[in-house]
């Protein structure tokens, strides 16, 4: 039998269906914010049930983007999509499915389980994962354990301010990572969406800025031994990592030795997926 694995974005979501440590059939779809809920649930649960038809599953394992109580295995919120609040999303894929055993965290942490074990950050402790999509999120692992805080909250990079004086944050602060570097603001802000944006040299100059004050916040308090950045901001390669670079090497104290290893996600648009087989 096989394992189904679900990766809910603010732009997209997709399914994957694992055998083992084989990927067998992967789908993706974009995301209608606008719907909300009702609209991603009327898209999801006809591709589950088929897929479920076709090959049983025994498990699922989902990645959500937005914050999620872990104890109680609901969605809290997404703050880019309505109509998540207080979200059983197990119970709801458990009533598809017939009741196989289903694992929801967010999507930051379930990405950091996927880079951690099949990915970049294979075998680094600790690990850092970042997210830089519609949103920003962070998952911190130790030997291979997921740092969730006292209250699941722990990792939530994207709120970070990193200009106290910048523009209203949808967190209701202002000048945070997430309201500076996301995909969504960016687009807002610049008419343009990030994959254009990341492609002009002044431009990415500016971001790294930013982006490199939230990673030293990151390297000074964790001194993680890796930061994989993943999402679709990442996918800019060279073009985003070697500014922030050198950006990063500007701003960090002299007289640390704190490691600043920052690199892209090996596993593409997939690392949500591969961290799902280990919920």
């Amino acid at each position: 039998m096989s394992r189904l694995a679900i990766d809910i974005g603010g732009t997209k979501f997709t399914l994957g269906a694992f055998e083992g440590e084989r990927m067998l059939r992967r789908e993706t779809r974009a995301t209608d914010r606008a719907g909300g809920r009702e609209w991603l649930l009327s898209q999801l649960g006809p591709l589950i049930a088929q897929w479920h038809s076709e090959a049983p599953f025994e498990s699922c394992g989902i990645g959500f983007g937005g914050p999620v109580d872990w104890p109680r295995q609901i969605v809290v919120k997404s703050t880019h999509v309505e109509a998540w609040d207080h979200f059983d999303l197990p119970a709801w894929v458990r009533q598809i499915t017939g009741d196989i055993p289903v694992t929801i965290d967010n999507d930051a942490n379930v990405g950091a389980l996927g880079e951690y074990f099949c990915g970049a950050g294979k075998g680094c402790s600790p690990l850092f994962y970042m997210t830089v999509s519609t949103g920003i999120g962070g998952g911190l692992l130790v030997d291979g354990q997921l740092i969730r805080g006292a209250d699941s909250w722990a990792g939530e990079i994207g709120h970070i301010n990193v200009r106290p004086d910048g523009p209203p944050c949808l967190c209701g602060s202002n000048g945070c990572l997430e309201r500076m570097c996301c995909g969504l603001w960016l687009e807002r802000d610049y008419g343009a969406p990030a994959r254009e944006l990341m492609q002009k040299p002044a431009f990415v100059e500016r971001y790294v800025v930013d982006m490199a004050r939230a990673l030293k916040a990151c390297i000074m308090l964790l001194n993680p031994a890796r930061i994989v950045i993943g999402g679709g901001i990442a996918k800019a390669g060279d073009a985003l990592f070697l500014p922030l670079h050198l950006e990063l090497a500007r701003q960090m104290p002299p007289w640390s030795q704190a490691r600043a290893e920052v690199v892209p996600a090996a596993l593409g648009d997939d690392s949500v997926l591969w961290g799902s087989l280990n919920l």
